[in-house]
C-alpha cells in the first residue's frame, strides 16, 4: 500500500489531461461544424470568397483538432470528434461537385474511411437542394449533372456492405441516399417534361396564329366614287 498515492497521482494526473483533450476537442469540433455548414451555404448562394474562407479556417481546425488527440485515440475516435470531421468531408465534397471540381480523396482531407463515406452520403441531400434551387427557375441540364453525381455517390455506397460496427451505421444513410435521388429524379422529370410541354405548346400556337392569319381575308377598302 505505500505505493498507492503514487499510483493515484499519476491516474489523476492521467485523468486531468484527458479531460482538458476532450474539453478542447469538443469546443474544436463545435467550431469545425460551424464553419461547414457555412462553407455550404455560401456555395449554395456562390459567394465563392466566403466559401473559401469558411473551408479554410475549417480545415486549420481539423488539423488542430487530430494533433489535439493523438495521444488520445479514443477520444479521437468518439463520437463527436468523428461527427465534426464527417462535416468537414460533407463541405469540401459539397463545394467541390457544385462548382464541377474533382472530388476530394480521404487521405486529402485526412479522415477515417467510415467518416469519409458518411461524409459522401449528407452530400446527397445538399446536392438535391441544389437541384431544386435551379429546378425553381426551369429545367437544366445542370440538375442532370449533378443527378449524376448523387447516382455514382450512391452506386458506390450500395457496395459498402459491411457490418454498422466497421461503417459506422453506414448502411442506414445509404437508404436514406437512395430515397433522396429517387425524389430528386421525379423533380428533374417532371420539370423536363414540363419543360417539353410548354415548348410544345408555344409552337402549336405559333402555328395556329400563322394559318388563321393565312385564312382571313381582307377587308374592302370603302369606294371614295360619288354615287356609291
Amino acid at each position: 500500500m505505500e505505493h498507492l498515492e503514487q499510483f493515484s497521482e499519476q491516474i489523476r494526473q492521467n485523468f486531468d489531461a484527458r479531460t482538458a483533450a476532450r474539453d478542447q476537442a469538443l469546443t474544436q469540433a463545435r467550431t469545425l461544424t460551424r464553419h461547414c455548414s457555412q462553407a455550404i451555404r455560401a456555395v449554395h448562394r456562390d459567394d465563392e470568397p466566403t466559401m473559401q474562407a469558411e473551408l479554410t479556417s475549417a480545415g486549420e481546425l481539423a488539423d488542430d483538432l487530430r494533433q489535439g488527440l493523438k495521444n488520445f485515440p479514443d477520444l479521437y475516435y468518439a463520437g463527436y470528434t468523428q461527427d465534426a470531421l464527417k462535416e468537414y468531408v460533407e463541405a469540401n465534397a459539397t463545394c467541390a461537385l457544385i462548382q464541377n471540381q474533382p472530388l476530394p480523396a480521404p487521405e486529402s482531407l485526412q479522415v477515417e474511411a467510415n467518416t469519409y463515406l458518411n461524409g459522401l452520403s449528407e452530400v446527397v441531400g445538399e446536392l438535391r437542394r441544389r437541384c431544386l434551387d435551379i429546378l425553381r427557375h426551369g429545367y437544366s441540364a445542370e440538375a442532370e449533372r449533378l443527378l449524376t453525381c448523387m447516382d455514382d455517390i450512391y452506386a458506390v455506397l450500395v457496395t459498402m456492405d459491411y457490418p454498422d460496427a466497421i461503417t459506422n451505421g453506414l448502411r442506414r444513410q445509404t437508404d436514406i441516399a437512395r430515397s433522396i435521388i429517387e425524389k430528386t429524379r421525379g423533380d428533374i422529370t417532371f420539370s423536363l417534361r414540363g419543360e417539353h410541354l410548354e415548348r410544345a405548346l408555344s409552337r402549336l400556337e405559333q402555328q395556329v396564329s400563322g394559318e388563321t392569319s393565312a385564312f382571313v381575308a381582307p377587308l374592302p377598302r370603302p369606294s371614295t366614287e360619288d354615287g356609291d
